[in-house]
């Protein structure tokens, strides 16, 4: 396979940017309100900072290797689950991707001058369609083509509207316009009242059940993703040296732009107005209507829909490779191990394009565009969250079991130290897939219990498939390395 050119630092700190940061989060975290701040610093704290740190350590004892989480977790625990990790990691992001192109979807209603097309399913489920198609073959033209998308889709689509709202919103504040988000909310003066209490805004949630803070999984989730393009360490001229500094640059960029951000979103629209998929855009177009520049939502709208595939493109190529890799050790049918002359992995992407294509029927048969994306979202956490359960496990056994494994960064404290980093890492992401499976209390999910079957059987169906795969694989299926 021809090697492609070298990877810069920054390149893939864009990478990793583009994978973690959507602007479709702002909304879902503007719609706590002053709460955000909380959600964004549990996020912060007990997921962005352990899951940086650990996937430093690991991405540089294993840059030679490749496979990602796949080697990283097959050496601690066999290829069982490994296999399993990079199956949760490749699939939980193929459910992800029509939340994400919904996004795209919303804010291209806003290019063709109709906001109200973003509340349209059929309309929703078309462009995620032809959106998802269009960069699975962008994609089978090489890395280098998929890689320069995601960087100016990142640069242009994400970086670029994410500081313009930022400095949007600032000036809203300082010509002393009405601070949304320092208003209760009806549903917080409801909650109140019965409380007897007098109704005010809230920086720690008001909880009432878990229900009441279903949002964190959701907020979780948007932090998710800073380990998935391990796979491209190899690509770095230094890997030991360049991955870790990537991986914190990239950790940087997403804690700015989701606080600020989602502040600048909260700022102009009231809470219960907000939707989830439109809502960067609700605020754009205030926002620049107030400034009486409002010719350039549709450029907005185009520019956020550009940044959404941007971050679909560094994922079809991420976990997408590292089932390439699995395929190579005989975990699955080696059909699915076939590449095209640019190296590109195209069954895999063919078989993920079509899951895609079923899920995005959700749109075309739930009324509310907005739950249709949360249960979706819900789906994609559960399935990645246990990921993140057995790569923080896989990281304390290896410190335990091989502490003299060369590594290139290493989590400070020793043992202990990464014993208490990667166990807050647990606790974090084991409490935010708890509360995934409840209803959130703010949204009108109609049936929770259909709510919560579906969360259910999508992870007991998308966890039970490696499984199976794996008990069933046959030792043919292994194919030499050079492959």
């Amino acid at each position: 396979m021809a090697k492609s050119k070298k990877m810069t630092v920054f390149t893939l700190s864009m990478m990793t940017v583009a994978a973690v940061v959507s602007l479709r989060g702002l909304p879902m975290m503007a719609k706590e309100g002053l709460s955000m701040i909380f959600y964004i610093l549990f996020a912060t704290i007990m997921f962005l900072i352990p899951a940086s740190l650990v996937a430093a350590e690991l991405g540089g004892a294993f840059s030679e290797k490749g496979g990602g989480v796949y080697t990283w977790i097959k050496e601690a625990f066999g290829s069982r689950w490994g296999f399993t990790a990079i199956w949760l990691q490749w699939i939980q992001n193929v459910v992800w991707y029509p939340t994400v192109l919904a996004f795209a979807a919303s804010a291209l209603a806003y290019l063709f001058m109709d906001p109200a097309l973003a509340d349209n399913g059929v309309y929703t489920g078309i462009v995620i369609l032809v959106c998802y198609w269009a960069a699975t073959f962008v994609t089978m033209a090489g890395a280098d083509v998929a890689s320069s998308v995601t960087k100016y889709g990142v640069l242009l689509g994400t970086l670029l509207p994410g500081l313009f709202i930022i400095v949007l919103g600032a000036i809203w504040v300082l010509q002393g316009n009405p601070i949304q988000f320092l208003e209760p909310s009806a549903a917080t003066i409801a909650v109140e009242k019965l409380a007897d209490q007098a109704p005010h805004v809230r920086f720690f949630p008001h909880i009432t059940g878990l229900g009441s803070v279903a949002f964190l999984a959701g907020i979780v989730l948007l932090f998710a993703g800073v380990e998935v393009q391990a796979v491209h360490a190899v690509d770095l001229e230094n890997p030991a040296k360049q991955f870790p500094e990537s991986m914190f640059l990239a950790a940087a960029i997403i804690f700015g732009l989701f606080i600020l951000g989602s502040l600048a979103v909260a700022t102009v629209i009231p809470v219960s107005e907000i939707s989830l998929t439109a809502g960067l855009m609700q605020a754009f177009k205030q926002l620049l209507d107030a400034f009486h520049i409002g010719f350039l939502t549709p450029v907005i709208g185009l520019l956020a829909a550009f940044g959404a595939i941007g971050g679909v493109m560094s994922w079809l190529g991420g976990p997408s490779r590292g089932l390439l890799h699995t395929a190579r050790q005989g975990e699955i049918p080696p059909f699915m191990a076939k590449v095209n002359k640019n190296g590109i992995q195209v069954n895999i992407l063919m078989i993920q394009a079509v899951i895609v294509s079923v899920l995005a029927s959700l749109y075309f048969i739930m009324d509310n565009v907005s739950v249709a994306f949360f249960v979706l979202s819900a789906i994609t956490v559960t399935l990645y969250l246990v990921m993140y359960i057995l790569m923080y496990a896989a990281a304390i056994k290896l410190r335990i079991t091989r502490p003299d494994l060369p590594r290139s960064y290493k989590v400070p404290g020793g043992t202990l130290g990464m014993c208490l980093l990667a166990g807050m890492g647990l606790i974090g992401v084991s409490f935010a897939l708890l509360v995934g499976f409840f209803p959130p209390t703010n949204l009108p999910v109609g049936n929770p219990t259909l709510y919560v079957c579906l969360v259910a059987a999508g992870m007991i169906v998308f966890i039970g498939l490696p499984m199976i795969i794996h008990a069933l694989k046959k030792p043919e299926w292994k194919q030499d390395s050079d492959n």
